[in-house]
């Protein structure tokens, strides 16, 4: 068997999305999400010019083998474009693989080591009032876990809350990058009274999370985590940008709340020190992102040694096919934590069809071989697409925020 040909997919049915298809001479085949938001394109001409020649011909069952081919004949390692690269034919192949064998892709990785997923979903309002509004209707519709992200008084926007209250929170807002302006000490003036209003509503039993997108400094965040602890938290996440992986040993020595991070990383290298130094709780590097689940893998082996668990990202800008595999890893990883859960829209759900299911707050794995996810590619050719990048922040004073 070889790989007679790839290409790439590319759809916005209400956002941007990537997908990789490979091709067996036999008339198999596969497809893997390489979606890297606001820079989609990028992926793709990496895709086109450089991996996809490199595949055809080859066995597309040596998994292991095309991985460190294409990781180590890049010569230069890593980076998000060439991670999402990788990942998405990493997935593929692995479609492709559990496909022959008859199998839920679960099985290839060694069964399941739960029946059901806890995911968690995204409360966020302007106010604490209608934030609270948001956790009540996640709470009625089963979720077990809920992330609460609301307004700060005094800042007009804030990266995380929805624009308009009842619509889903949307990232990339803007043909080019919107500035949005920040004040740290609003910001943590607010946020434990955010989380006291949601106990004193909800009670000690509902899993409750919060997402800082990397504004803190460690000392800052420290503070923040301390502040919070009366509150419970499952975790606090991304509380500073983690370059400097050392920031969270100084965070870790200040507060109990559970830390988590690594949506951004797109290797083992990023979260390395994080992990051996149990530095934090939770990993979140993506299937996506940091080179599919040959990768990741390795990630959570080695998290494992360290009472790391998985919470893998899952928001809209990734697609149903990572998704589904993300889904298929949760049910096997032994160290599981937690997946995040941002429901796609009814288009982008009827351009990928699958067969993965929400259930009382728990995502419940599919049987179908493979990965369980696939793409109608007539349909996806009725959404265009339209280029999208994130927001940055400036400090009230005028300056970029860069820590």
């Amino acid at each position: 068997m070889k790989i007679e040909h790839a290409y790439t997919i590319v759809t916005s049915p209400g956002r941007n999305f990537v997908t990789l298809k490979i091709v067996t001479d036999e008339g198999t085949y596969g497809i893997g999400d390489a979606t890297l938001n606001g820079r989609e394109m990028a992926v793709v001409a990496y895709l086109e010019e450089h991996v996809i020649p490199a595949l055809i011909g080859r066995d597309p069952q040596r998994i292991e083998d095309i991985w460190h081919y294409l990781y180590r004949g890049a010569y230069w390692r890593r980076g998000p474009v060439t991670m999402s690269a990788i990942a998405a034919v990493d997935m593929a192949l692995w479609d492709i693989k559990a496909k022959l064998a008859g199998m839920p892709l679960y099985q290839l990785l060694g069964g399941k080591s739960r029946d059901r997923v806890m995911v968690y979903g995204h409360a966020t309002g302007r106010d604490i009032e209608s934030c609270l509004e948001e956790v009540a209707r996640h709470v009625e519709q089963g979720y077990k876990a809920v992330r609460v992200q609301a307004g700060v008084p005094g800042i007009a926007s804030i990266y995380g809350v929805a624009k308009k209250e009842g619509e889903p929170y949307e990232p990339a807002d803007a043909d080019l990058p919107t500035e949005h302006v920040w004040s740290t000490s609003k910001y943590l003036n607010h946020v434990p009274k955010l989380f006291a209003a949601v106990r004193e509503r909800f009670g000690d039993d509902l899993h409750v999370l919060h997402d800082v997108h990397h504004r803190l400094t460690p000392i800052e965040a420290a503070r923040l985590g301390k502040a919070v602890e009366p509150y419970n938290l499952f975790w606090l996440e991304d509380c500073v940008p983690a370059e400097n992986q050392e920031g969270f040993g100084l965070i870790r020595q200040h507060t109990t709340t559970p830390l988590a991070v690594g949506e951004v990383f797109n290797s083992l290298f990023d979260a390395k020190t994080l992990i051996e130094n149990q530095w934090i709780d939770y990993i979140r590097a993506t299937l996506t992102h940091a080179g599919g689940i040959t990768h990741v893998r390795r990630i959570a082996d080695l998290a494992g040694l360290y009472h790391v668990r998985t919470g893998f990202h899952g928001p809209t800008d990734l697609s149903p096919v990572c998704m589904g595999a993300a889904v298929h890893f949760d049910t096997w990883v032994p160290n599981f934590g937690i997946q995040e859960y941002m429901p796609h829209t009814d288009e982008t759900n009827a351009v990928f069809p699958h067969d993965y299911r929400f259930e009382a707050g728990h995502f419940i794995v599919g049987e179908t071989p493979g990965h369980g996810v696939d793409i109608d590619e007539m349909l996806a050719k009725q959404y265009p697409y339209k280029r999208a990048s994130l927001p940055v922040n400036r400090l009230e004073d005028g300056t970029l925020w860069h820590w």
